[in-house]
């Protein structure tokens, strides 16, 4: 039985500003309608004899994570990393879990959530040899053949070919080279990108890994086994999971072990890991540009300019990618386009907000978006899918004002339940239990304005809530201004 595992615990900093902490790459839209993480579960429809996928990602994402498997008809189990502990314990929990959910020893295919493969018949095929090798012991990565010398991957050396089958052993693994190595490896023929991509049995996997990192061995073991289900949510231990070092799945197993081999992917290949890659995935102009949204370009040639808010206007200029959001513009030569990572480890030094959440930040519910702030008071736009509610909460220092734009509310405040529709408005006073819920047909929105002496996101008590959330804590800029929101 083949179970695939699913990584989504990635936070692509080098697709900032689009790609932020709380919404990452995976999770984002940028080829079609849907997502990264969901294009990944689709190719799974693909090969034969798949089991439920177990995905695995991060605690702040779990909504996220549940919405879009909903969306793409899939059922999941869904691993919920409290932390990033690295690929090699992520994995290791999912093997843990899989062996007790069956009879027998089952085939692990780990997949990234972030990847674009075009030729899912090539794909499936690479899966099916990958399969023959994993039935006699071996421990497959998939390797892609490089088109260029490129800096931003780690490369996998092919060793001797393997006996009666498809693919290679191993012969080493090389960290992402600089530009003068790239290109000696390239032009060699015999190093493949290393993509990320695995397939193995998971006592194989398991006992490599005892063999290797003993102490992340017993870490998974320990943390699954103490863990908590609910429904598809199932959540290690905290404490155990804690105690493991980070580690990343070639460092603690494939590097070590003897039982290695690596198969070209028959298929084109694109981790999207950053601007300079989005490109090769989207339509260009006459003049090599990939141009989204509201954009106007002259006497410019090989950049990529997304405008998601505004216009953009990009006049005589060449070789730059330029993305616009609500909050921030980033300006980037094409040849720094692996330097975004070192930005926003900057920005996240400085507590800047922006690594985290756009301004529109989604939530179970629905989504808040930030207007605008200042001393004492605070403007959020909420919008309410239809059927949900928030949590029933209070605060104690601040007062809250709603307006009702569209749809048509329940709202509680104290013992009072009452009804809101368009331009009608009441008051929330400080220390007053409180609900909004969408009753009516449409999504609801509403204008909300905060006032008080402290308007930060850990003053909530939340009193019940059906999506099992409990009272998370906040983090604030030096200036004050929240940086998380719990509602």
């Amino acid at each position: 039985m083949l179970v695939p595992v699913i990584l989504a615990g990635g936070s692509g900093t080098r697709l900032w500003p689009l790609s932020r902490e709380a919404y990452p790459k995976q999770f984002i839209p940028l080829l079609q309608d849907q997502s990264l993480f969901q294009h990944t579960l689709g190719r799974l429809s693909h090969i034969k004899d798949c089991a439920k996928p177990i995905v695995v990602g991060n605690e702040q994402h779990r909504f996220l994570m549940a919405e879009q498997i909903r969306q793409s008809s899939q059922h999941c189990d869904i691993i919920l990393e409290p932390c990033f502990k690295g690929t090699a314990l992520a994995v290791a929990l999912a093997a843990v879990h899989a062996l007790a959910q069956y009879d027998s020893d089952v085939l692990l295919l780990v997949l990234p959530a972030d990847h674009v493969i075009e030729d899912i018949a090539g794909f499936v095929n690479t899966v099916n040899e990958g399969i023959l090798a994993a039935e006699n012991g071996k421990l497959v990565t998939f390797g892609v053949r490089p088109t260029h010398a490129e800096t931003g991957y780690g490369y996998i050396q092919q060793g001797d070919k393997l006996e009666n089958q498809q693919g290679f052993t191993i012969a080493r693994f090389i960290e992402k080279p600089d530009q003068k190595t790239a290109q000696r490896l390239f032009e060699s023929q015999t190093f493949l990108w290393n993509s990320g991509m695995f397939l193995f049995s998971a006592s194989a996997f398991l006992q490599e890994l005892l063999l290797h990192e003993k102490g992340m061995f017993h870490t998974a073991k320990a943390a699954i086994g103490n863990g908590q289900r609910d429904a598809d949510f199932i959540r290690p231990n905290q404490k155990d999971f804690e105690q493991c070092p980070t580690d990343s799945i070639d460092y603690a197993v494939m590097e070590k072990t003897i039982n290695g081999a690596v198969i070209p992917l028959q298929s084109t290949w694109n981790d999207v890991g950053a601007w300079d890659a989005l490109t090769q995935l989207l339509p260009q102009d006459e003049q090599n540009n990939v141009c989204i949204g509201d954009v106007v370009a002259q006497k410019s040639q090989n950049c990529l300019i997304h405008a998601n808010q505004r216009l953009v206007v990009a006049v005589g200029v060449k070789d730059l990618v330029i993305v616009e959001t609500q909050d921030a513009v980033l300006v980037l030569d094409k040849a720094h386009a692996q330097d975004v990572k070192q930005v926003v480890t900057t920005l996240r030094d400085n507590k800047r907000k922006e690594v985290t959440f756009h301004r529109r930040v989604s939530r179970p519910w629905g989504s808040f978006e930030s207007i605008d702030s200042g001393d004492r008071f605070q403007v959020k736009r909420i919008t309410v899918a239809v059927g949900e509610k928030l949590s029933l909460q209070r605060h104690h220092h601040r007062s809250e004002h709603w307006v009702v734009v569209k749809g048509t509310a329940r709202v509680t405040r104290g013992d009072e339940v009452f009804l809101l529709s368009e331009n009608q408005s009441t008051y929330i006073p400080i220390g007053v239990n409180h609900r909004l819920e969408n009753v009516g047909k449409l999504p609801l929105e509403m204008i909300e304005v905060q006032s008080g002496a402290y308007l930060g996101e850990d003053d909530i008590l939340r009193l019940d809530d059906q999506y099992g959330r409990q009272a998370m804590k906040s983090s604030h800029s030096e200036d004050g201004q929240v940086v998380t929101e719990v509602n």
